[in-house]
C-alpha cells in the first residue's frame, strides 16, 4: 500500500458537489493498493499512521500524534499513486489493484485506523472526487508498505 499523508488544518471531499467527508486538523490520506497489498499491509499502515508523530510539542518539534492534538484523518483513495510514467507520456496504471481487490482493503484499512482511535471521515471509492484541503506547514509525508527495493 502506498499513501501520502498530508498534515492539514482543514480537508474535505465532495462527489457531484456534496460533501461526503471532512475534517479540521490532521491528515489528509490519499490511498493507493497494489497487487502485493492484504489486510497485514492495510494495518501495519493503519498503526504507522495512527502513531505519526508530526505535529509540533511547545518546543517546536515534531513530537505529537494525532491522539495528542485530538486530530482526525480523511481517507480518498487514489489508485494513480500506483502510476508510472517512466515511459512515454501517458502513465501506466498496471501496478494498482483491481477495485475488486482495492476497495475492501480501503475498507479495512479505515476500519483499522478507527479501531486506533482515530476519528476518519472518507471519500467515495471510484467516484470522481474534488478535494479541498489546507495544508498544514506544508507537512507531507510518502509512505510505502513495500520492502525495500521492491516495486
Amino acid at each position: 500500500m502506498r499513501a501520502v499523508v498530508q498534515r492539514v488544518s482543514e480537508a474535505s471531499v465532495a462527489v457531484d458537489g456534496q460533501v461526503v467527508g471532512a475534517i479540521g486538523r490532521g491528515f489528509l490520506v490519499l490511498l493507493g493498493v497494489t497487487h502485493s497489498d492484504g489486510e497485514a499491509e492495510a494495518a501495519s499502515l493503519a498503526r504507522k499512521i495512527a502513531g505519526l508523530r508530526i505535529f509540533e510539542d511547545a518546543a517546536g518539534k515534531f513530537n505529537l500524534a494525532l491522539a495528542d492534538v485530538g486530530g482526525a484523518v480523511l481517507v480518498v483513495s487514489q489508485f494513480t499513486l500506483y502510476g508510472d510514467a517512466r515511459k512515454g507520456r501517458r502513465p501506466s496504471f498496471t501496478d494498482a489493484a483491481r477495485p475488486e481487490q482495492a476497495e475492501p482493503l480501503c475498507d479495512y484499512f479505515v476500519a483499522r485506523l478507527a479501531g486506533e482511535g482515530v476519528t476518519v471521515q472518507t471519500g467515495r471509492f471510484g467516484a470522481m472526487m474534488a478535494v479541498h484541503l489546507i495544508n498544514d506547514g506544508p507537512v507531507t509525508l510518502w509512505l510505502d508498505t513495500a520492502v525495500s527495493g521492491e516495486r
